[in-house]
């Protein structure tokens, strides 16, 4: 390695991390985050059923269309001024659509970028062949569905190096690992070769971060009061990045939000499962013994990834038609409101189930009734005064096999408006929409089943995956944990769990993730002691089919928790009012936790807005 390279610290923004987040991230990484590189993450699983929808009615469709029309057409001159390079997962399940848009906006602004593909990652092709082997969902153990609709497998980084490597300006993929497209820059820019696993473990980290743009410099974070002044102009996040696999958080500067220890650890921990074993396809990551260190103003260093060979098989993740859902909201205000809300509901589906039993279509496959203003979310864990609210939205899911089902209870919503609760208005326009439910199916596959392919301007270029010596295995595993507090005769005292630690929660299919990182290293024996499995399971019950995992993570002074089977289903097919568990770490901040009274002078400290 040169000298120059050896010394190049490469700055990369990140500059979306969902399909729909504001196009101002990248103008402002463009006109003021003097990166690099921008990277843009556009595919959540749910989104991905939503491209299938959208592909299925047109043939020209299926790709993020913003991330061509609003982000890049109008920023194409000043990326090309500033040499940056981009590198987004923009292609969906229509990936050749997203490149010929995408070229045709660059010719008419007169411009010269190279344009890449990475295709491959769809399995469609090879659905009934994966049937015949009896493939099972990872999760459910389940059958694979009759009729997929898509299948698309995580591809890694090494196809977007070598796109890169070929002189594109401009990358684009469709189904990758939302971190590939951070690492492939960085495997291009530093030539990591495919056995470097602490440094590919590293640059997926450096991924993980970016890869939900404001989520790592304030968005959604616990103390939103120490940033709620910044959110009309928020900072997106920018990696600093070094050979070595260190690397540094910040933002552009004179931009709102936080770059702090605990708004990156937050960010860390968001929709991981073991921290331990974080199975990508370039590299199994362990995340247990990082440590973020704030070194400047808006300045974070991150340290302490661990790489371990990669696993055997490749995730893949594919959906298929799983009947309708309709729901239905109105608001109920007055006297006795839960009460009137509840027989209100109640009687509803009642009438709904006997109407179609008449018709012979059966009852509803499925329903549930959230009283909005009662705390709902919280169940059993919310407050009794909560009860006596002289307001509530009654928003009612439901589901059948049938569209015609669901017709009926739409109809019967607004026919009972004369003959039931006092006090109800109605909060939407109209009857309730029937729509399809697209289910997920997630499976593993053996890599050599994916041919993938990488194309400069429309033409390949040569393009095979090394060779893989070794596979992960689970022994490899270093052993780490936190102690718990040495047995003491303490003055202990009781507070919510937000006075003493940060969280964070995501899907992942039908689990949730929750991540709890401590105020101080001083409490982390404290908060190991009080948020066992066994407690914060209980603490779920009213939501959580399956049973909580704790993972111990004593570099980032926390803890993350799997709940499985929390989320009926999760994505497009559950009924909860929160169907991707974005709420589940404000449920648990609310759990009391037992810690030493001289240990409150590490709580939390308000700071006012």
């Amino acid at each position: 390695m040169s000298d120059d390279k050896a010394n190049r610290v490469v700055r990369i923004g990140g500059a979306s991390g969902y399909w729909g987040d504001s196009t101002e991230a990248a103008r402002q990484l463009v006109e003021q985050g003097k990166v690099n590189y921008l990277v843009f993450d556009y595919l959540a699983e749910v989104t991905m059923s939503v491209l299938v929808r959208a592909r299925a009615k047109s043939p020209e469709a299926g790709y993020a269309r913003d991330f061509v029309d609003r982000v890049m057409k109008p920023l194409l001159p000043e990326i090309q001024r500033r040499g940056i390079r981009v590198v987004a997962n923009a292609g969906g399940v229509n990936i050749p659509a997203c490149a010929s848009a995408l070229a045709k906006v660059v010719e008419e602004a007169g411009l010269k970028l190279r344009i890449a593909i990475v295709t491959g990652d769809d399995l469609m092709p090879q659905a009934d062949a994966l049937r015949t082997q009896d493939v099972r969902d990872m999760t459910t153990g389940k059958p694979m569905p009759e009729q997929l609709i898509s299948a698309n497998a995580y591809l890694g980084a090494f196809p977007i190096a070598a796109a890169l490597d070929a002189g594109a300006d401009i990358v684009v993929t469709g189904r990758c690992v939302d971190s590939a497209t951070t690492l492939g820059i960085l495997i291009h820019e530093f030539g990591w070769q495919p056995e470097e696993y602490d440094r590919l473990a590293a640059g997926t980290l450096a991924g993980h971060i970016l890869e939900c743009g404001a989520q790592s410099t304030g968005g959604n974070f616990t103390d939103w009061r120490d940033v709620v002044s910044g959110w009309s102009d928020m900072g997106y996040p920018i990696a600093e990045c070094e050979p070595s696999g260190r690397f540094s958080i910040t933002k552009p500067e004179g931009t709102g939000g936080l770059v702090s220890r605990l708004s990156v650890s937050e960010q860390i921990v968001y929709e991981l499962g073991d921290p331990g074993a974080y199975l990508m396809p370039d590299v199994v990551c362990d995340f247990r013994d990082v440590n973020v260190t704030e070194s400047g103003a808006n300045l974070v260093r991150v340290e302490g990834a661990r790489g371990y060979p990669p696993p055997r098989e490749l995730k893949v993740s594919a959906t298929w038609d799983d009947g309708y859902r309709a729901s239905a909201s109105t608001i109920i205000a007055g006297f006795d409101v839960v009460a009137k809300a509840r027989a209100y509901s109640s009687a509803l589906l009642e009438r709904v189930n006997r109407l179609l039993q008449g018709r012979g279509l059966g009852p509803l496959s499925g329903s549930a009734v959230h009283l909005i203003g009662a705390e709902t979310l919280l169940g059993a864990h919310a407050r009794p005064e909560a009860q006596g609210t002289r307001e509530v939205m009654v928003r009612i899911d439901v589901r059948h096999a049938r569209r015609e089902a669901l017709e009926v209870f739409s109809k019967e919503v607004t026919g009972v408006a004369l003959s039931m609760t006092t006090g109800r208005c109605a909060s939407g326009g109209g009857r309730p929409k029937v729509t399809p439910v697209i289910a997920q199916f997630a499976f593993l596959v053996e890599r050599d089943r994916l041919q993938v392919q990488v194309h400069v301007d429309g033409a390949p270029i040569a393009f095979a995956p090394a060779p893989i010596r070794q596979y992960f295995d689970p022994a490899q595993m270093a052993q780490l944990g936190i102690a718990l507090p040495a047995a003491a005769t303490v003055e202990l005292v009781q507070v919510p769990l937000i006075e003493l630690a940060v969280a964070r929660s995501g899907d992942k299919g039908d689990n949730v993730n929750v991540g709890v990182v401590a105020r101080h290293a001083d409490l982390l024996p404290w908060l190991k002691q009080e948020l066992t499995a066994e407690r914060v399971g209980t603490w779920f019950a009213h939501v959580m089919r399956g049973t909580a995992t704790r993972y111990e993570m004593p570099g980032l002074l926390g803890f993350n928790f799997v709940l499985a089977n929390a989320l009926d289903g999760g994505g497009t097919s559950s009924l909860y009012l929160d169907t991707q568990g974005k709420t589940y770490a404000q449920q648990l901040l609310v759990m009391p936790v037992k810690v030493p009274k001289s240990m409150l002078a590490h709580a939390r400290r308000e700071t006012k807005s």
